[in-house]
Parts: structure tokens; sequence; C-alpha cells
């Protein structure tokens, strides 16, 4: 198959979770059309059968804002019509099913058929696509999709609750690619970030409010109370500098750690004793899913789909959001004995396994001759 497939090239995770499939389906055999303004993090090396058609968007001083929407609407049309693509896959709902509908009815008007599968992630649905600026266009354009699909059950009912939808939502979960996140930790790198044995604890995001970093650091001081450990914070975003100067306040500044941006999370995650998630609402959770991929238990907050991937009490814990005390209780719980330890690392490696690669794009595959 031909397929086009559009998303944010960034660090989050609809980006993330389209690249990997569109990686995943050209190992298949299919052709694969990203569509994007900049090439995504995670599209790196050769792919004889990946292509990567960037968005331009000129600039004129008759535009306060350019017309984003309206060049990547064209550059659709441009990449369908001559690539002899099948379908259009979005990621994200927002401008991406809108623009991906103007394309649908522009190649409409010249004899093309091309069919639209819009895949909501979280943010899209749950904080921006809700503002009244914003929801009459994206309930239009997911209504006017072919099929629409949704990353969890949480982020289905929370879209049926938030938008007049006129037709069913398929769910097909996140998805992680096991055998990339499942490897040997590096001795070196280990001794590096903990030389005396300390637990290393690790959390990764974009660092936007809904993530309650400073949670994480609360949660952390509070275990490092009763046992040694080094915290690993990787991403960016916003609220980094926030979060970073009140980490220097501490007494234990130097055992929290900024790694920023990581392309190579595989390279980290496996060094890792516990993985901490204190968002206040994830659609899915895809960082914790990796972390249970590279045998790292997870603590998290009960929030939005994270109690559809982090079993309580089997693969990790959850708390209510804020409740760091119950977090930090539950992470000594793992942490102070070492076969309690092995037993949970040993079990989310298993509830990784579930939401593997290998059995969800065939999902997607079937989804996609569907259509077509």
């Amino acid at each position: 198959m031909n397929i086009g497939i559009v998303c944010y090239p960034t660090f989050g995770g609809s980006g993330v979770l389209a690249t990997e499939l569109g990686k995943a389906l050209a190992d298949k055999g299919h052709n694969i059309h990203f569509i994007t303004y900049q090439q995504p993090v995670r599209l790196s090396g050769f792919h004889a059968n990946i292509f990567y058609h960037e968005v331009r968007v000129p600039t004129y001083p008759l535009f306060d804002y350019p017309p984003y929407e309206t060049a990547l609407a064209s550059t659709m049309v441009d990449v369908i019509l001559n690539n002899d693509v099948e379908l259009l896959h979005v990621h994200y709902a927002i401008p991406h099913a809108a623009a991906a509908y103007m394309a649908k009815q522009i190649l409409a008007k010249q004899g093309k058929r091309i069919p639209v599968i819009t895949t909501l992630h979280g943010t899209d649905i749950t904080l921006v696509g809700r503002d009244k600026t914003y929801s009459p266009v994206v309930t239009f354009s997911m209504n006017e999709s072919d099929v629409l699909t949704a990353v969890s059950d949480n982020l289905k009912d929370e879209t049926y609750k938030n938008f007049k939808i006129e037709k069913e939502i398929e769910v097909i979960h996140n998805f992680v690619d096991v055998e990339r996140f499942h490897r040997q930790p590096v001795d070196a790198f280990r001794k590096l970030i903990s030389p005396n044995g300390e637990k290393i604890i690790v959390h990764a995001s974009n660092f936007r409010k809904v993530k309650r970093v400073e949670d994480v650091v609360s949660t952390f001081l509070l275990i490092q109370k009763k046992m040694p450990a080094t915290l690993l914070l990787l991403g960016d975003g916003p609220e980094r500098t926030h979060i970073e100067d009140s980490a220097r306040k501490c007494e234990s500044h130097n055992t929290i750690k900024f790694l920023g941006k990581q392309e190579q999370m595989e390279d980290i995650l496996p060094i890792a004793d516990l993985f901490l998630l204190t968002s206040e609402y994830e659609s899915f959770g895809l960082a914790a899913l990796e972390a249970m991929a590279a045998e790292v238990p997870v603590i998290s907050t009960n929030a939005g789909g994270l109690p559809e991937i982090n079993i309580n009490g089997y693969c990790g814990f959850m708390s209510d959001v804020g409740d760091v005390e119950d977090m930090s209780k539950n992470a000594l719980h793992i942490l102070q004995d070492e076969a309690t330890l092995r037993k949970f690392k040993e079990n989310a490696l298993a509830q990784a396994k579930k939401f593997d690669i290998a059995n969800i794009v065939p999902l997607y595959e079937a989804m996609y001759k569907r259509v077509i």
C-alpha cells in the first residue's frame, strides 16, 4: 500500500507513535509518505520505502500568522497525486483532520477518492480541541473522517463526552517496540550515574504543567530520605526552567540531573530502577509503556488512560494526582527489597509485551485495507 502519514514531527506521543508506525509499515513492504513541516525526530537513517515531504509555508507581509493548514492541505494534494497515495492517516486532530478534509474535497473534484483515518491522541481532544475557537472545526473534521480511532478507551470516552460525535470511535492502543527497549543496561553508564549503587529513578516528558513535574521532584526527595537515589529528568518544555530553579535550592540538588531531550531513550531507560509519571492527565502514557518495555516498574497517577497499562500492584503502583506521599511509599515498597524489585521488573516487561508493535501494527493494516 501507499500510505500518507501526517503528524507533528516532535517528541510528543502523537509524533512518536506516527513515526514508529510508519517505520514498522515500511519494514513490512508498504510505501510510507510522511507529510509535515520538518523531519520527525524518530525518523533517522535511510529507509528505501519511506519518503519525507516537507510542508513549506511562504511568508507574506499580509499574514500575521502564516496559514499552515492551507499549505498542509495543498502539500497533501500534491503528494497524493504524484505518488499514487491510497489513504491518509492523520495523527492529532488539530489541524491535520481539517486539512485532510480540505485535501479530500479538492481531490474529489479531480476524480480521486482518498480515505482519511484520524487518530486522536490526547490534548487535541482534552485541551486544545475543546477551546471554543477550534471546537466546531474539530468536531466537523472528526465526523467527516472515514475512520476515527483513539489510543485508549479513556480517550474514546472523553471524546464522546466533550464532542458531538456521530460515528464509532475505534480503539487501537499505543504500542511499543519491546525488542528495541529491552536490552542489557550498559554497566559503565550506570556506574557513571550511580557510582555508589544508588537507585536510579527516571522521568521523561515535555515539561508542560499537565505533567506536574514538581510532583516528580517532591516524590523523589521523599524517597531519598529513606535510601540513596538519583533522579534523571529527560525532556524539555515550558516548565523546565521553573523546575530546575526549584531543584537547585534542594540540599540534594546534585542528585537531580536534567538531561534534556533524548532521542535514544532505549539507551537510558534500561539503567533505571523506577519510572515516575505524576501527570494530571495522560490519554495513554506512552513514556510509561516504553519504560516497562525496558523492564522498569512505573509509579504513576491513576489519571486518564494510565490504568489501562499500569496494573496496580503488578507492574507498578498508581496514586491520586498530587499524592506524593503515597507515590513515595509505593516506590520504596518496590525499591527497598531486591526480590520485590526483580519481580516488578519482570511483570513490567510482561505487561509491555501485550502492547508490542507486532500485535498492534496488523490492526492498522487491516483497517487500511478495509477503507481502501
